[in-house]
């Protein structure tokens, strides 16, 4: 609960940041910035696949970075703009999750097709792709029984973070030319324990501690209001 009111103080400051800008951009399309954000997530992509453990490869995962920061602030900037000058409307909503949920994907799996960083074990960035958007669906599956979106658990926000911090940790190694943490021995072959396979590792779990969460509020809501109705006592 703390967390979660930190979480939402946060956005309220960032959001009244943005202001001055916001009321400067009433030209501005923003299912354009929504689109955006998907250009600069694959441009994001392809360098993380590509990146070595190298100089250059550090100068890339920065890149990558870059191109992230940028997007993440064209998809707060999209909905504001929406509001502030009267162009908000359904498509634009449904836009703008739809291409988090894409973006989400792309970065995972960009992340797990790093040879240079993951190896052979390209199972890992899809296994956090697929348990990131369990835990968005169930999020949707809430709103969609009229409980309204359930933003518990691990967030977009908080995985973002994440994944920058991680990618900055990545950077510095290639740089400096340091190695992995450690190796883990699994039936598929040889897992490697550094900044970017711990990202998928933490994604992954993330993923699946989002879906469970969401998923019991979303049962305790639904039983509550099944309980009200029948003016009884029912459990499932």
């Amino acid at each position: 609960m703390g967390e979660d009111m930190a979480a939402e103080k946060f956005r309220a400051q960032f959001t009244k940041m943005l202001e001055p800008l916001v009321s400067k951009l009433e030209f501005v399309n923003p299912n354009h910035l929504t689109w955006s954000t998907l250009a600069l997530a694959l441009g994001a992509a392809w360098l993380y696949i590509n990146a070595g453990r190298d100089s250059e490869g550090g100068w890339m995962l920065l890149g990558a970075i870059g191109l992230m920061a940028l997007a993440s602030l064209f998809d707060a900037l999209d909905g504001q703009i929406a509001r502030a000058h009267g162009k908000a409307s359904d498509y634009g909503d449904f836009l703008d999750h739809t291409i988090d949920r894409v973006v989400d994907i792309i970065l995972l799996v960009a992340i797990g097709l790093s040879s240079a960083w993951i190896g052979d074990e390209i199972w890992l960035g899809y296994s956090a792709a697929l348990l990131t958007l369990m835990g968005s669906y169930m999020g949707t599956q809430a709103q969609s029984v009229g409980l309204g979106r359930n933003y518990g658990g691990f967030g977009r926000a908080d995985r973002l973070v994440v994944i920058m911090l991680a990618t900055i940790v990545a950077a510095i190694q290639s740089f400096r030319g340091m190695g992995d943490f450690a190796t883990i021995d699994l039936p598929t072959g040889t897992l490697a324990i550094n900044p970017l396979s711990a990202v998928l590792l933490i994604s992954a779990a993330g993923g699946a501690y989002t879906f469970l969460v969401r998923f019991f509020a979303s049962r305790k809501g639904l039983l509550a209001r099944l309980n009200a109705s029948l003016g009884g006592d029912t459990e499932g």
